[in-house]
């Protein structure tokens, strides 16, 4: 019998934990789909504030702890959590760092001020979860990116972490969604998300707007196949995305988000590509 292809969904929003779009509900439904049609599913998420560790049960998992994850010339310790995900045998894991995540707001604070640090604690979050799966040394076929704040690990994937055994026959699935913010992760993104020799300042030309389109852009770009999760997305990322050649795209249609075959059919198309 073949061993089951391997899928990790990474998201910075999935249900019942963090509920900012519809498309956090799909992210719920594609892991259990996915699971009950016979992959191998995992899903990584941040540890935001206002995620509650008793109601959901989350605990540290010890054995992946030690983790020093390097952004912009510092080093941060990479705490994973782990809970499993209600009604289905699926692990969720959950990066968590005292400077980035133990705070109340995703982006912005009780009074609404736009977090300074954003753009490090993206890259601290992009980062982080690639290390976390050398940590499993769990090889996945597929990597399913939605949301913004995974933006920059299609391009990580192409260029800092190309050489990994671990990544070697990976296939990374990018969803672009609704806007949720307006506000700038400032004029360094670029440089700070610089994180190894292998990337180029050029590679990150789609990211330099350095707001909410630039990182669903950046992601798109370098994804092996790109979806759409919402039906209002920035127009100019539809006339970009809507049809690439050499990529394999999926539209949005509302039926795709309560049947999902369609992207179980993607998901095998590209393991078995």
């Amino acid at each position: 019998m073949p061993a089951k292809k391997r899928i990790l969904f990474i998201a910075n929003e999935m249900s019942p934990y963090l509920e900012e779009t519809e498309f956090s509900a799909v992210i719920n439904q594609l892991a259990i789909k996915a699971n009950d049609n016979g992959f191998e599913v995992r899903c990584i998420m941040p540890r935001f504030g206002m995620i509650n560790e008793r109601r959901h049960r989350l605990h540290e998992v010890v054995r992946l702890s030690g983790i020093n994850v390097s952004v912009d010339n510092d080093d941060y310790p990479l705490q994973i959590k782990v809970a499993s995900l209600p009604n289905a045998r699926l692990q969720v894991y959950f990066l968590d760092n005292e400077d980035f995540f133990k705070r109340k707001g995703v982006l912005c604070d009780e009074s609404d001020k736009w977090y300074e640090d954003n753009d490090l604690r993206t890259i601290f979050f992009c980062k982080g979860a690639l290390e976390t799966v050398k940590k499993f040394g769990w090889p996945p076929d597929i990597i399913h990116c939605a949301g913004w704040m995974t933006g920059l690990i299609p391009l990580y994937l192409k260029t800092a972490y190309k050489k990994e055994p671990v990544f070697n026959h990976t296939k990374v699935v990018f969803t672009i969604g609704q806007n949720t913010f307006q506000e700038s992760l400032g004029p360094d993104l670029v440089k700070k998300a610089i994180i190894h020799t292998n990337i180029k300042e050029k590679d990150l030309d789609p990211y330099k707007e350095a707001n909410n389109t630039a990182l669903f852009r950046g992601g798109a770009t370098y994804a092996d196949a790109v979806t759409f999760g919402a039906e209002k997305v920035d127009k100019k990322l539809l006339e970009e995305f809507g049809k690439v050649k050499g990529k394999k795209v999926l539209p949005f249609d509302v039926n795709h988000q309560e049947d999902l075959t369609d992207y179980l059919q993607l998901y095998h198309e590209l393991s078995n590509g």
